[in-house]
């Protein structure tokens, strides 16, 4: 729940204001004033209600529309609350008075009680629920501006990441090599090699300025860095995709996929007796990655950088999770699927 800093107000405000308000009810309305301790007692009272109540609707309201972009709808929800709740506890509070007979000039209290009670209790509170919500506004610009300024540092590391990959001597190095064999032995699959080895190079340099991209277009980046990987494993990888095509269109922090294979590849076993078998899958507005989990023996040292950016894009630009799950037989990533329309932060 959202909460509402106003233990100050609550123990200084509240009084302060109940006694503003019997000033405006009595002192400037020249009636006499009466000496009468029921007037202050209710007054108070009225008012330590009407906050109350009134503080409620600033929580409630913060809690349907907590985010800047919904500002508006926020404020209106408030005034609407105060409006109502302000009319509705002053005139049952003023009906009260008149019970027990608390006015000493009934010709003048015939129905201006009614009037002031409730507009003096509607500004006052408007005024200081403006005042909160500047307080607010300012701590939720000033988490935006950190999760933006993460998210910039998350991209930088990612951009990082994608140029080691480039340059990385033992990626470039297993290619190379792969494709001096097919030169030799298959000039045409080396010819489909190097297309696909130039479309790797140039999905990884498009990337450095995308916070999201299609899915369609990290699929098809991926089926070009598979081909790589099945030409240099050959029988021992395999990849099976079950797109739902609905999701194609679909957003996604790019060269999440690639990551994800990486990180397969890095820890288990990959051999023609012991397949490695990568299944990319849709379900439920999620991607899932999952392959069958057989451990190298001798443990590859892992900061998990990789992973750790995935989560930290989605939790910046979705505030969505991602799941991660794993037992003896398989390891599996599950990361959403953003629809198109998503706002995505400054990256």
């Amino acid at each position: 729940m959202q909460k509402l800093n106003d233990k100050w107000m609550r123990i200084l405000g509240v009084p302060l204001l109940a006694f503003t308000g019997q000033w405006a009810m009595y002192g400037y309305t020249n009636v006499p004033y009466p000496d009468d301790w029921r007037i202050p007692f209710f007054f108070i009272l009225g008012s330590v209600v009407v906050w109350e109540t009134n503080r409620w609707g600033i929580i409630l309201s913060r809690r349907k529309y907590p985010d800047l972009t919904q500002t508006r709808q926020r404020v209106l929800y408030q005034l609407i609350w105060f409006a109502f709740f302000a009319s509705l506890i002053r005139i049952t509070q003023t009906l009260f008075y008149d019970l027990i007979d608390l006015w000493q000039s009934e010709d003048y209290f015939q129905f201006k009680p009614y009037f002031f009670n409730t507009l003096v209790s509607f500004a006052g509170t408007v005024q200081i629920a403006a005042y909160y919500e500047g307080v607010y506004l300012y701590q939720r610009w000033k988490v935006a501006y950190t999760e933006a300024q993460d998210l910039k540092k998350v991209n930088l590391q990612s951009q990082l990441d994608s140029l080691k990959t480039q340059i990385n001597p033992h990626f470039l190095f297993n290619n190379l090599n792969s494709l001096s064999s097919l030169i030799t032995s298959d000039a045409q699959q080396a010819e489909l090699f190097v297309d696909e080895l130039s479309s790797v190079y140039r999905y990884l340099l498009q990337q450095n300025n995308r916070d999201l991209c299609p899915l369609t277009d990290e699929i098809q980046f991926i089926k070009a860095y598979f081909h790589l990987l099945k030409t240099r494993y050959g029988d021992g990888i395999f990849m099976d995709m079950d797109l739902d095509i609905k999701y194609l269109s679909y957003l996604i922090p790019p060269l999440t996929l690639q990551i994800l294979l990486e990180n397969a590849i890095k820890h288990n076993v990959i051999s023609v007796s012991r397949p490695l078998t990568i299944r990319i899958y849709t379900l439920d507005g999620n991607l899932y990655v999952e392959n069958n989990l057989q451990k190298k023996k001798m443990a590859v040292p892992s900061n998990q950088i990789g992973l750790q950016n995935i989560m930290i894009k989605y939790k910046l630009l979705a505030h969505a999770p991602v799941t991660i799950y794993y037992d003896e037989e398989k390891f599996l990533v599950g990361v959403p699927l953003l629809t198109p329309t998503v706002d995505v932060m400054p990256g």
